[in-house]
């Protein structure tokens, strides 16, 4: 019998399409955590949401019978799942603190930090076409956001300090389980504890929780939350990173401000301009600009 190819061999365009999904349900994924947080403090919902994703994934903890998997696994739970958490709560607080332009507009400079992060961790330079990318990419959100009178104060800080660790994420994700046996859905489980954790214990400092509501719209954005924009996502993007660039990586989900802009207008009804409408075509032709390479690659070696 032939052997049996990985899946991102024998589907080598499975991880941008993950990504892409990725982006998706992130960019509807605002509206629902804003109305989430008019029910539940913010530290609460995110130990609500990242808790029951690590109860959900318990029976992938099975894989870490395995002494080599559990090594490498456990060696990169924690710092990803603090990681993680750092990124959510500059997020949380910054939000609160800007406008939602400025915070979609700072957090895509991910976008152009990215390239050199990963130069700087992983001693990859960024290559011309990816700067290139990168920075159509950043001016899309910069039009799309409508962040054109851009002042920073505290949550603007925070904001870029978000788009840093992403960054810095992305590419400390790869360097940990890029050609190492790690389970993509035990570590996410993992990371998803840390997260919940850590949370409670911040919660418990600052007086402790309220008692969780009974409104249906809270569970179920929370459900959602929880299945595709957490178990899902986490996922697919800690599976991406074993097998793509952290650029590459960047950019495709760096489409999420298109699809968040794109659900507000279909599900919320909001309108956008002109300007909007502009900034999005440029994301998404920097996202497939990004997919392009790969193609390239494969023909050649073809």
């Amino acid at each position: 019998m032939p052997a049996q190819h990985p899946l991102h061999q024998r589907y080598p365009f499975l991880p941008d399409l993950l990504l892409l999904l990725v982006a998706m349900v992130w960019g509807s994924s605002y509206g629902l955590a804003k109305q989430a947080l008019l029910f539940y403090p913010a530290l609460g919902l995110l130990a609500l949401r990242f808790g029951l994703t690590f109860i959900l994934l318990l029976p992938a903890q099975r894989a870490l019978a395995d002494a080599a998997v559990r090594r490498a696994t456990l060696q990169a739970a924690l710092p990803l799942g603090i990681g993680l958490l750092a990124i959510f709560l500059c997020e949380t607080v910054g939000v609160a603190h800007t406008s939602a332009a400025n915070a979609a507009f700072l957090i895509s400079l991910c976008l152009v930090l990215t390239p050199f992060a990963e130069w700087w961790l992983l001693g990859q330079k960024p290559a011309a076409d990816a700067l290139l990318a990168a920075a159509v990419s950043l001016l899309g959100a910069w039009l799309l956001s409508g962040a054109t009178q851009l002042q920073l104060n505290g949550g603007d800080v925070l904001m870029l300090l978000a788009a840093l660790l992403r960054a810095v994420m992305s590419c400390l994700t790869r360097k940990l389980t890029a050609g190492k046996p790690v389970a993509t859905l035990a570590l996410t489980g993992l990371q998803s504890l840390v997260i919940c954790l850590f949370c409670l214990l911040l919660a418990s400092m600052q007086g402790g929780l309220p008692a969780l509501p009974t409104a249906l719209a809270f569970w179920g954005n929370t459900l959602y939350l929880v299945l595709f924009c957490t178990l899902f996502a986490f996922f697919a993007m800690n599976y991406a990173l074993r097998h793509s660039s952290a650029t590459r990586v960047a950019l495709l989900t760096g489409s999420e401000p298109v699809f968040g802009a794109a659900f507000a207008v279909l599900w919320l009804g909001e309108s956008l301009s002109v300007a909007s409408w502009l900034g999005g075509g440029l994301m998404v032709a920097a996202s497939l600009w990004a997919v392009r390479p790969r193609r390239r690659m494969q023909l050649a070696s073809a």
